[in-house]
């Protein structure tokens, strides 16, 4: 029995001894075959793949905090300035109706609930909605022209905190899509106007506003996609009118978002939201801030809107119309008569017919500016105010001469 025991013991310590030596040989030639195979790796690249792998890690972290800081911007932009916009209601006075049910079922509208017929009288109902931004503390709003543009309608702004302000139309552009309306009260937050003459194609905007006249302080996020653009704009009553010189956005746009402001990076307003375009995703458009700040100045100043004119119909010289009339420039305005008898092309007693400027001259330049797709003349005019004088290069028989005119108001 001893002996067996002994036996058993001198094995256990024989295996015991075998695989403390495996162990050791195991991790002295793991060192060995380690080191060997680092330097291997050194040598045919595998360091500075393992370089290039940590400064991907790197990259694509600087990208992730690029990406965050980008969206910590627009939330600041968006918190920064929500306070000043608002949404504006319009309401008016509509013809009352009331339904009947037809016995036999007989239901031409295929609502369920029968038809509607006249009832007489009227009552207030809501029409539509817009957008707009406050720009004064006392309450002045900066808005689109076509979005108070009825005179027998009543307008409630809304502002961001959810209280009803009556408004008061104070005025409206008779040339640009733009009007001032104002509310009761004071200390109200107001945005800045930044320069959109600065801007570039690609830099990020942000657009806010009543999207659909239900979704109050709606905040898209895009860029600018073109600068200067020049459309005609049509509304559902079939009113149509001619923008120039306007932002392109792909910042969703939508009806009700007319008004509200198009704002930089810095929570400046850049433009005001003023159309999309049918049948595309992501075309919108807004007025430059510039042109909005102008007339906003003017209301600041002596409360209405001064346009100011000389008094001549035209159409831009392309070169076609060059060929065709046998001119001898391509750019300019040559000024004509319109279609109806009364179209003159001089208005009698305008500051143009004051200066002597005749149907068939050409106006060349304003102030030395070229006149042609880049500048047309009414923009170049829209830049001066009422009772400036201009000078105007004119082509008039053959003869070229400057000629000064002072700018009067559009009535």
């Amino acid at each position: 029995m001893p002996q067996n025991s002994v036996s058993r013991s001198s094995h256990t310590k024989i295996i015991t001894f075998t695989l403390v030596l495996a162990i050791i040989l195991s991790a002295f030639f793991g060192t060995v075959f380690g080191f060997l195979a680092g330097t291997v790796s050194q040598k045919t690249g595998g360091g500075k793949l393992a370089q290039l792998f940590g400064s991907s890690q790197k990259n694509t972290e600087v990208v992730k905090q690029n990406i965050v800081a980008e969206d910590s911007a627009i939330i600041d932009v968006v918190q920064k300035t929500s306070p000043a916009v608002v949404s504006i209601v319009i309401s008016k006075d509509v013809p009352r109706a009331r339904s009947f049910f037809d016995p036999f079922g007989f239901d031409p509208f295929g609502s369920g609930q029968g038809s509607q017929q006249s009832q007489g009288g009227t009552q207030k109902q809501q029409i539509g909605g817009g957008s707009g931004f406050l720009i004064t503390t006392d309450g002045m709003i900066a808005t689109n022209k076509h979005v108070v543009d009825d005179t027998t309608a009543e307008y409630t702004v809304i502002t961001n905190d959810g209280k009803e302000h009556t408004a008061k139309v104070l005025a409206r552009d008779p040339v640009n899509d733009i009007a001032v309306i104002k509310i009761d009260g004071s200390d109200y937050p107001t945005l800045n106007f930044g320069d959109s003459g600065s801007l570039q194609i690609g830099q990020t905007v942000v657009a806010i506003g009543n999207s659909l006249g239900e979704f109050t302080n709606t905040v898209s996020r895009g860029i600018i996609s073109g600068l200067r653009r020049n459309l005609t704009a049509g509304s559902e009553l079939g009113d149509t009118e001619t923008l120039t010189n306007i932002i392109q956005t792909d910042a969703a746009i939508n009806p009700g978002n007319s008004g509200g402001p198009l704002l930089n990076i810095n929570g400046d307003v850049i433009g005001i939201n003023v159309a999309m375009a049918q049948g595309a995703q992501n075309i919108g458009f807004a007025i430059p801030s510039n042109q909005i700040k102008k007339v906003v100045d003017q209301v600041k100043t002596t409360g209405k809107i001064s346009t100011p004119y000389i008094g001549v119909r035209y159409m831009p010289v392309t070169d076609a119309i060059q060929k065709s009339n046998n001119l001898p420039y391509n750019y300019g305005v040559l000024i004509a008569r319109g279609t109806q008898i009364t179209d003159l092309a001089v208005i009698p007693g305008s500051p143009a017919d004051k200066a002597g400027i005749q149907e068939n001259d050409i106006i060349l330049e304003l102030n030395g500016t070229k006149i042609d797709d880049s500048n047309s003349l009414s923009d170049l005019i829209s830049q001066h105010n009422v009772g400036e004088t201009v000078t105007l290069k004119v082509w008039h028989k053959g003869d070229t001469k400057d000629i000064s005119v002072t700018l009067e108001e559009r009535k």
